[in-house]
């Protein structure tokens, strides 16, 4: 696979077509890039593997208070690239023409630079497959390896460049016994280390040995519960959708409405920011603006900050912190507690320990009401030692109350649960957090 250097192509494109603008022009460009290598495992053994090269390139048209946008599939000549992207601005000035006047329009911000590399040690392509190996050997996996280098990029007309590269891989695995019983794992990361992938699947092997005992059949109800890292990042990805953003609360869609009208607040063992200083997501939005290094949203249980667009800024009359335009969590970092996660069963004492979450819903977005159902790994504990596991259930709380007075304990240590999605492209970010300790969560069906 011949490798290109994404940045350097995506600025050469970027400086032919700004300098091909017309009078009132406006154009704002961004880069998805990334070269990839993929193995498929399944039944432990190395299926598939494959390398992808890939960039897309995203432009934003904007002229006399109306903005078009497009995209194409960069090739890596160019010569051609510059071509078909000439192309694609022409026909965004077609279809500029017949769009209405946007009164929220934000225009591009010039004079901002941004500059962040954050290399690894990856495993070589010929012995990536070797690598996997070894500690599979005494268990049944099948799985996704992604990994390599990605690249985003933006610039505007208005002078603002940024870059971002970032070294990183990820295994996302299952585990299976001969029952087809699962146990789910990630190890990713930037640095490859082939004595933490063989602890993390041996981990994963002693949870999958629990799952030999007896079937645990427990009643819905109210249950003293501990939820593990992953969990806890499936609910924190719920404050991207009707959560932590300025627009949805200022139409009133926001889950934490009541937080603000209300002044409710949650438990002063919980706090959320978003946090890019562990470069596990470029800091810059979609039209180039740079979102504070550190932005704490909820600290100690109170809304201190929402994620403002200045699109939302310009609509509602409130001030900006540059979130991207969809108002998402993009680097999600929960504030650690003071509990050893060696000492967890004990904690928990009698109860449930859920170990990953699925299919999560809101039931009630106005109370802070999240569904979904466990999945994979979750054990029913009495007297801080694993009886067995419990079938699948169904789950509805608020988070009014498992991050609010239901909330006993934090973990002290944080994991990173990373983004393992393809679709189009690797996916960046993670949620970085510790695991939860609640005195009551409600099992329904």
């Amino acid at each position: 696979m011949v490798k290109t250097d994404w940045q350097v192509h995506f600025e050469r494109v970027a400086e032919d077509l700004f300098g091909r603008l017309g009078e009132g022009e406006h154009l704002t460009l961004s880069l998805s890039g990334e070269d990839s290598q993929f193995i498929r495992v399944n039944g432990a053994r190395v299926r598939q593997t494959g390398q992808v090269s890939d960039a897309r390139l995203s432009m934003e048209l904007i002229q006399d208070e109306r903005r078009c946008s497009g995209s194409l599939t960069l090739g890596g000549d160019g010569s051609e690239d510059a071509i078909r992207a000439r192309e694609e601005l022409q026909r965004l000035r077609e279809e500029l023409r017949q769009l209405p006047r946007d009164p929220y329009i934000v225009m591009p911000v010039g004079g901002l630079r941004s500059d962040s590399r954050h290399a690894g040690q990856l495993p070589e392509l010929e012995r990536a497959a070797d690598a996997l190996v070894p500690a599979m050997q005494a268990a049944d996996l099948t799985g996704i390896y992604a990994g390599g280098r990605i690249w985003r990029g933006q610039a505007n007309s208005a002078g603002s460049r940024h870059g971002f590269v970032s070294d990183s891989f990820s295994m996302d695995y299952s585990l299976l016994d001969p029952e087809e019983r699962m146990v789910k794992g990630t190890y990713a990361g930037s640095d490859w280390d082939d004595e933490a992938w063989s602890d993390h699947v041996a981990q994963s092997a002693r949870q999958l040995s629990q799952l030999d005992k007896p079937l645990q059949r427990i009643e819905p109800g109210r249950y003293r519960c501990f939820i593990a890292s992953a969990g806890v990042a499936d609910l924190l990805g719920m404050f991207s959708w009707h959560g932590l953003s300025e627009a949805d609360m200022q139409t009133g869609e926001s889950a934490f409405l009541r937080m603000r009208e209300e002044g409710l607040s949650l438990s002063p063992k919980f706090s959320l920011a978003e946090d890019f200083r562990n470069g596990l997501h470029p800091r810059f939005n979609d039209i180039g603006e740079l979102a504070p290094e550190h932005l704490d949203l909820i600290l100690e249980g109170r809304l201190v900050n929402t994620l403002v667009s200045s699109r939302t800024a310009r609509e509602f009359g409130v001030e900006s912190n540059h979130a991207d335009e969809g108002e998402y969590l993009r680097s999600p970092v929960m504030a650690t507690g003071d509990l050893p996660e060696a000492e967890v069963l004990e904690a928990l004492d009698t109860g449930v320990y859920l170990s990953n979450l699925h299919y999560l819903n809101w039931s009630d977005v106005a109370g802070g009401r999240i569904t979904g159902m466990t999945r994979y790994a979750c054990f029913w504990v009495e007297k801080g030692e694993i009886v067995g596991p419990i079938a699948n259930m169904r789950f509805d709380d608020s988070f009014y109350h498992f991050f609010g007075e239901q909330l006993e304990a934090v973990t002290e240590q944080a994991r990173v649960n990373p983004e393992v999605g393809s679709y189009g492209g690797r996916s960046l970010g993670a949620t970085v957090c510790p695991g939860i300790l609640l005195s009551e969560f409600a099992l329904t069906l």
